[in-house]
């Protein structure tokens, strides 16, 4: 008996095969924009741009662009996944032709980053609408989390700086709105900024602020339906100041630094005072305890700002901080909603982490680098990432269901955006047929219905 030299069969290969699609899975993706009307959204706001006698529409390679980051692209030339495949995804430019707009849309100082951002905006709107009970807003709230990241540079790039990490890059700012335990997240803001921008800059959140919320159906730009949430970066006097102003009344959450005071006061805590924290599911944290912190601590804050304070058990191996006490985890953060058990606004903040999976999706859709020179053409880039991100979570929302809705970015592009197609003309339609033995035929098949179900934009 003849023993296998491998574990795999041996496939001869052959170069000529036609009429077969790569990525055809990506048909959803094309189907949510056209659901949506993201593209005539993007042509239309980027309409000032194309010049007379133009063959390709900037806001359709813009577009492309974004599709090429949602399918794992990560730099300008990617698009060529989605040029090789003109039945798919129609004619898309060339690489000297995408680097030109780049260019004339980096040079329009804010003008283009504005009608992109007044763009994705009003497609928002429509989606969220046409979510219903998915959208993020079905409870008649929505959260926006801020958090930093940094953007590693292997070059010497434009406002590229040595990190508060003792790495070379850029410190992004970024938002995401939290679509709750059912669903995963959309980016609604994006600030660029050098590497050794500060991470408690309060200028710089509120700028972020500003730029999410104007992302936000208009009901949800003041008031406190809109809950910002923030790490201890966040936690300064004009940021919370900011965001309590007469007017504007925004909910927040936002964590606070452990300073020697509130280390003195916690000290002081009788234990009655502590309440045993609770998980998600409404079980009893264990070995989790939350108490206010009231008195001159709130001096000089804005009124109606209230203190709670988390002592824990570390995790066995954890290192304890001097502003640990007796033993136990100590942390803080500020809050001005009331009326509601101290045990569950400390379960909201801790919430907050999921604003680090949005992150670790963005990384693994265009921001693992930032692949330009210079600050203005990377302002664009960040707009293209955030609009890859918003099809990665729309498509979701609208047409997927169960614990798929769930799935990130990598876990979509392994099961439906790479499955294979065949390309078959007959008559005078173009089918293209997914492979039957495919685990995740069914899925990308099912989603196509629902996306077919919704009403065409007007």
């Amino acid at each position: 008996m003849r023993e296998p030299i491998s574990s795999y069969p041996r496939v001869r290969v052959q170069g000529d095969g036609r009429r077969v699609a790569s990525q055809a899975g990506a048909v959803l993706l094309l189907e949510t924009v056209r659901k949506i009307g993201l593209d005539q959204a993007i042509s239309t706001a980027l309409a000032s741009w194309r010049k007379p006698r133009a063959v390709h529409d900037p806001g359709k390679i813009l577009l492309d662009l974004a599709l090429a980051v949602a399918l794992g692209g990560d730099c300008l030339a990617d698009v060529a996944m989605l040029r090789c495949e003109p039945a798919v995804f129609g004619p898309v430019a060339s690489d000297p032709t995408v680097s030109r707009l780049i260019d004339t849309l980096a040079g329009s100082d804010e003008k283009a980053l504005q009608a992109i951002r007044s763009a994705r905006a009003e497609v928002r709107r429509r989606v969220w609408s046409l979510a219903g009970k998915n959208a993020p807003d079905a409870d008649g709230r929505v959260t926006v989390d801020i958090d930093g990241v940094l953007v590693i540079a292997h070059s010497d790039k434009e406002d590229a700086a040595a990190t508060w990490k003792k790495t070379y890059g850029h410190h992004p700012l970024t938002a995401f709105v939290d679509h709750g335990p059912g669903g995963t997240g959309e980016p609604a803001a994006a600030l660029l900024r050098p590497g050794n921008a500060g991470s408690n800059t309060a200028a710089d959140h509120i700028t972020t602020a500003q730029l999410a919320l104007a992302q936000l159906p208009k009901k949800y730009r003041r008031g406190r339906r809109t809950l910002i949430r923030t790490d201890s970066a966040g936690g300064t006097h004009d940021f919370v100041s900011w965001l309590a102003k007469r007017g504007r009344w925004l909910s927040y959450s936002v964590g606070m630094v452990i300073t020697e005071a509130i280390h003195q006061h916690v000290l002081k805590i009788p234990g009655p005072a502590w309440t045993p924290a609770v998980e998600a599911d409404g079980q009893v944290r264990d070995g989790a305890w939350v108490a206010e912190l009231t008195g001159k601590l709130l001096d000089g804050w804005p009124s109606g700002m209230r203190l709670i304070v988390r002592k824990e058990r570390p995790h066995p191996g954890a290192q304890l901080r001097i502003t640990d006490a007796d033993g136990m985890r100590i942390t803080c953060f500020a809050t001005n909603t009331t009326g509601r058990p101290i045990a569950e606004l400390e379960l909201r903040h801790r919430l907050r982490a999921r604003a680090e999976d949005r992150i670790r999706a963005a990384r693994s859709t265009g921001l693992r680098n930032l692949p330009l020179h210079h600050t203005a053409q990377n302002k664009v880039w960040l707009e293209i990432v955030q609009i890859a991100l918003d099809l990665l979570a729309w498509m979701p929302m609208l047409a997927l269901t169960g614990k798929a809705r769930l799935w990130e970015p990598r876990r979509l592009r392994l099961r439906l955006f790479s499955a294979a197609g065949q390309l078959v003309t007959t008559g005078r339609r173009r089918l293209l047929r997914l492979a039957r033995h495919w685990p995740w035929t069914s899925r990308i098949t099912a989603a196509l219905d629902r996306l077919a179900q919704l009403p065409n934009p007007g």
